[in-house]
C-alpha cells in the first residue's frame, strides 16, 4: 500500500511554513529552534515528529515512557526525521478524581491543539492507562495529520504466595475474601506489595489492553504492538519502530482518515468482542467513531457478539494475563483466528492491510487463545439490553457473570449514590439476600460525575460470609475492565436526568434476561408517571471551570459521553496563520 502513494517534497511539509520563509517570523522559528540545541540540518527540510508523552508520575502505568520517547526519538532520528517530545496530559486512573473519564475529554482538547498549533508534520501518541487511548486518538482524529500510537504494554506476570495474582481483578478477589473474613490484615497489606510488580498498565484484558488491541486493529498502531508487556526488551525495540515508521508517513501523508472506516470500526468491535474486552471499550468506540463522523449504534455491538466468540481465555473473564497472551501469539494470533470475521483489506499504519499484517501469525498455546470449536464462550463478551429501566441502552458483560444470573427477577434495594451504598450496604438491617437486585443511582456522567467506574457495586459483608460472591447489581456508572459480576451499566439515559432509574424504588421487581437482551422494570406505566411527576431535578454542581464544561456538555453513555461542540460536524478547522 505505502508505495503507491505519493511522497511528498520537503516544501510539501507543514513544518516547512514555519521554518523555511525567509521572512522575520520565518528567523524568529529557526533561530529559538536552535536555541534549543538543533542544527540546522536536524530539522531544516525534515518531517518533524511529536512525541505526545502522557508520562507523569501519578501514572506507574506509565514509568517507562520517559526512556520509550528516548527510543522513540532514536527511531525517528535513523529515519531521517525531528523528533520534538511535548507532555500533555496524563490520565490516571487510579489518583484522578472524581475519575479519569471525568478528563478523557479535556486530553482529546489538548491533543486536538497541541498538534494543531506547533509545526508538527506527523506524532507518535504514547498512551496505554485506561482513558489516555482514547482521548490521544479523539484529539488527534480531529486534526488529521499522521499519527501512529504505541501502546504502553502491560505489567508483568505477579505472583503472591504461589499464587499468579492479577492487578484489578485480584484486587477485587482478594477484598471480598477480606470481606467475607476469609483473609487477614497482615496478608492483605503483603497482597499490596506483589498485586502491581512492574510497570505497565493492568495485566488482565481491563480496558487499557482493551483500547491499546482495539487501536491494533483500526490501524493506527504496528501489529503485534499491543500485546508485548511493557518491560519486555521487544517493547523497546518496537517504540524505536514506530519512531522509524512515522517518519515514513509523514512523507506518504498517511493520516487516520485514510485509515479509519466503517469496515475497520467493524473490525475493531468483532476484536472487541473476541478478547472478551471491557465493557468501557463502546463508550469510546462510540466517541471515536463519531469524531471520524462515523455512526456507531448500541444495536451494532450486540449484531456483531452474536457472531464472535471470545477466545481469548484472560482474565477478568478467563484464566490468563497478557504477557501469556503475548507468549501464545499475541492479537495477530488471534485476528488470525477469526479471519473470516473480518474485513482483512482494511488498510494500517504499517502501510499493509490487516490481512498481510497477521498473515504468518500463529497459535502457540490453544488454551489462553482457545480454536474456534473451543471457544471461552460462543457470543462476544458483552451484550446491550434494552427494557423500560433502559430506553437508551444498558450494558453487560456476561462473560464475566456468574451464568446463573443471566435470568433473574428480584426484588430490588436501592441506593441514592455510591456514597450510601458504602454507608449501608453492610447493615444486614437491610434484609439484603442473595435474590435482591442491587440499585445504585447516581453513578453516570453528570450525576456521579464523570461516570466512574463504581458500578461493580459492593456485596452485603454478612452475605460474603455464606459465601455468596456475585449478585445482579445495576447502575448507570461504568466498572473497571478488570471488574467481573454480573453488573448492569451504563444504563441510559442516566437517573440524573430523570431516566427511569431514578424511579426505581426498594421492593420493586426487576427482570434480566441477558438471551432477550431485556431488563424491564415490573412497575405499571401509572405507577412510574407519578413517580416520575414527583421527581425534581437537583441543581447544577458548577458554576466555572471545566467542571460546568463538563456538565453543560456531555453526552449520554449510548453516545460516547463526548463534548457536543467537539464531536465532528462536518466541518473543517484549517490550521493556524502564522504571524
Amino acid at each position: 500500500m505505502s508505495d503507491s502513494r505519493p511522497r511528498r517534497k520537503p516544501e510539501d511539509l507543514r513544518s516547512h511554513r514555519f521554518f523555511a520563509p525567509d521572512t522575520q517570523r520565518g528567523f524568529s522559528h529557526r533561530s529559538r529552534h536552535k536555541q534549543l540545541g538543533f542544527n540546522d540540518d536536524e530539522f531544516m527540510g525534515k518531517p518533524v515528529i511529536a512525541i505526545l508523552n502522557t508520562w507523569n508520575e501519578f501514572i506507574s502505568c506509565h514509568a517507562h515512557f520517559r526512556q520509550r520517547a528516548e527510543e522513540i526519538k532514536r527511531g525517528v532520528w535513523q529515519a531521517g526525521g525531528s523528533p520534538v517530545e511535548v507532555p500533555v496530559l496524563g490520565l490516571s486512573e487510579t489518583f484522578m478524581k472524581p475519575t479519569s473519564m471525568s478528563y478523557r475529554n479535556l486530553l482529546a482538547m489538548e491533543t486536538e491543539e497541541v498538534l494543531r498549533a506547533h509545526p508538527i508534520d506527523a506524532a507518535v501518541l504514547m498512551g496505554g492507562c485506561d482513558k489516555t487511548t482514547p482521548g490521544l486518538l479523539m484529539g488527534a482524529l480531529m486534526v488529521d495529520i499522521p499519527v501512529l500510537f504505541m501502546p504502553g504494554g502491560p505489567m508483568m506476570r505477579g505472583s503472591w504466595r504461589g499464587e499468579e495474582v492479577a492487578s484489578g481483578t485480584d484486587l477485587w478477589k482478594y477484598w471480598a475474601e477480606r470481606g467475607a473474613g476469609c483473609l487477614s490484615c497482615d496478608a492483605w497489606n503483603d497482597l499490596e506489595d506483589h498485586i502491581a510488580p512492574s510497570p505497565g498498565h493492568c495485566m488482565t484484558m481491563g480496558t487499557a489492553s482493551t483500547m491499546t488491541s482495539i487501536t491494533e486493529v483500526l490501524g493506527l498502531a504496528l501489529s503485534g504492538s499491543s500485546s508485548i508487556p511493557a518491560v519486555h526488551s521487544a517493547h523497546s525495540r518496537m517504540a524505536a519502530r514506530c519512531g522509524k515508521r512515522i517518519v515514513e508517513m509523514a512523507w506518504e501523508d498517511l493520516k487516520p482518515s485514510d485509515l479509519l472506516s466503517e469496515r475497520s470500526f467493524h473490525n475493531a468491535i468483532t476484536t472487541d468482542m473476541a478478547i472478551g474486552g471491557s465493557t468501557n471499550a463502546i463508550v469510546h468506540l462510540i466517541a471515536l467513531a463519531r469524531r471520524a463522523g462515523i455512526d456507531l449504534p448500541l444495536e451494532r455491538f450486540d449484531e456483531i457478539a452474536a457472531r464472535t466468540p471470545v477466545l481469548a481465555n484472560l482474565k477478568p473473564s478467563g484464566a490468563y494475563v497478557m504477557g501469556d497472551f503475548y507468549d501464545a501469539g499475541g492479537l495477530p494470533a488471534l485476528l488470525q483466528r477469526i479471519q473470516d470475521l473480518l474485513h482483512l483489506d482494511c488498510p494500517t499504519a504499517a502501510g499493509i492491510t490487516l490481512g498481510e499484517a497477521i498473515r504468518d501469525a500463529e497459535v502457540f498455546n490453544e488454551d489462553v487463545i482457545r480454536p474456534l470449536d473451543n471457544p471461552l464462550t460462543s457470543e462476544g463478551g458483552t451484550a446491550i439490553l434494552r427494557g423500560n429501566l433502559a430506553p437508551e441502552g444498558a450494558v453487560i458483560k456476561p462473560a464475566a457473570a456468574d451464568p446463573r444470573l443471566l435470568t433473574h427477577r428480584g426484588p430490588a434495594v436501592v441506593f441514592e449514590s455510591l456514597a450510601d451504598i458504602r454507608a449501608r450496604i453492610h447493615d444486614p438491617a437491610l434484609g439484603i439476600t442473595p435474590n435482591h437486585v442491587i440499585v445504585m443511582q447516581s453513578g453516570g456522567p453528570l450525576g456521579a460525575p464523570g461516570m466512574p467506574e463504581s458500578g461493580m457495586l459492593p456485596l452485603p459483608n454478612y452475605l460474603l460470609e455464606q459465601g455468596v460472591r456475585d449478585m445482579v447489581r445495576l447502575s448507570d456508572a461504568r466498572m473497571s475492565g478488570t471488574s467481573y459480576g454480573t453488573c448492569v451499566l451504563h444504563i441510559a439515559p442516566e437517573s440524573h436526568l430523570g431516566g427511569p432509574l431514578a424511579l426505581v424504588q426498594d421492593g420493586d421487581m426487576i427482570e434480566l434476561n441477558v438471551a432477550e437482551r431485556r431488563l424491564h422494570l415490573d412497575v405499571e406505566e401509572e405507577e412510574l408517571a407519578r413517580r416520575r411527576e414527583q421527581w425534581t431535578a437537583l441543581p447544577p454542581r458548577f458554576s466555572r471551570g471545566y467542571g460546568k464544561l463538563f456538565e453543560d456538555e456531555v453526552t449520554q453513555a449510548h453516545e460516547g459521553c463526548d463534548f457536543r461542540f467537539l464531536e465532528n460536524d462536518g466541518s473543517s478547522t484549517p490550521d493556524p496563520e502564522i504571524h
